[in-house]
């Protein structure tokens, strides 16, 4: 099964567009599990277990597992995700961005370590930095374009050929870059105008949407900017709110019920 394929089946049986993202700061977790050596896989693990049902797809933030020499628990996570959860899309959000062997080898820990369905990547380098992920026909390849920090627009919006550059790179994955059919894009929430400016750009292609949560994105908005005729087409991401809304040893229930009533809420606007 590809990537699209993945998605959409989890869009309908799940009947839900939030992704739930995985970020783990250990700072912030529970006191019970403060000091452990397995601390973040277990604390991610309760979380994937309790909002599973709520959502459309995982996306592990790398970082936050490098920076703690986690990786091997990063692997451990994606492999319970496989093997747990199967019909949820795992995205690694990496946000690589460079080229030839280089960029051959980021597409191999995306896709052959950690077993990603898809990977986040930088599009700055132009088409030499995609097409090595392109060489994995069933995995998504998923474009920075609009990102959700007040900073993008230091480069986004610059004019290039009459038009933002964020609307160049939507063209350009949408008429050049998508030749297996498994791009997506990433655009902020917080950004809606420019949310339906892409959504207009490259039609029923899925957009990954962080910002809501606590970034501070409104939901009526970017539903309504962003979704398909058939009210899906959308990976909207939430982290911190879901991730740290309990700090206790309860705090895999508090996650749920933030992720239930996100979930609840995009839905109310996307019917």
């Amino acid at each position: 099964m590809t990537f699209i394929e993945k998605l959409s089946a989890a869009w309908a049986a799940h009947d839900s567009l939030l992704c739930v993202g995985l970020d783990p700061d250990s700072s912030k977790f529970p006191p019970h599990l403060q000091g452990q050596p397995d601390a973040i896989f277990t604390f991610c693990k309760a979380i994937i277990d309790a909002t599973a049902d709520t959502a459309c797809a995982f996306k592990p933030q790398i970082a936050y597992f490098a920076a703690l020499r986690a990786e091997d628990q990063l692997e451990a996570l994606c492999r319970y995700l496989r093997a747990s959860y199967p019909q949820l899309p795992v995205i690694l959000d990496a946000k690589r961005g460079d080229i030839g062997a280089t960029a051959e080898q980021y597409a191999r820990e995306a896709f052959e370590r950690y077993g990603a369905d898809a990977v986040t990547v930088n599009p700055y380098m132009g088409s030499d930095s995609i097409a090595p992920y392109l060489e994995w026909q069933d995995r998504g390849t998923i474009v920075l374009c609009r990102t959700s920090n007040p900073g993008g627009s230091d480069l986004q919006f610059l004019n290039a050929g009459g038009k933002p550059v964020y609307q160049h790179v939507a063209q350009l994955v949408a008429e050049k870059w998508n030749t297996n059919g498994q791009c997506a894009l990433v655009v902020g929430a917080t950004f809606p105008t420019e949310l339906a400016q892409v959504r207009a750009i490259v039609g029923d292609m899925p957009l990954l949407v962080p910002g809501i949560g606590a970034q501070g994105g409104d939901v009526a908005a970017t539903v309504a900017a962003g979704r398909t005729a058939d009210g899906c087409g959308m990976m909207i991401n939430s982290s911190r709110a879901i991730l740290y809304a309990g700090g206790d040893e309860h705090f895999a229930a508090a996650a749920r019920t933030v992720a239930l009533a996100t979930r609840d809420a995009i839905n109310r606007y996307r019917r």
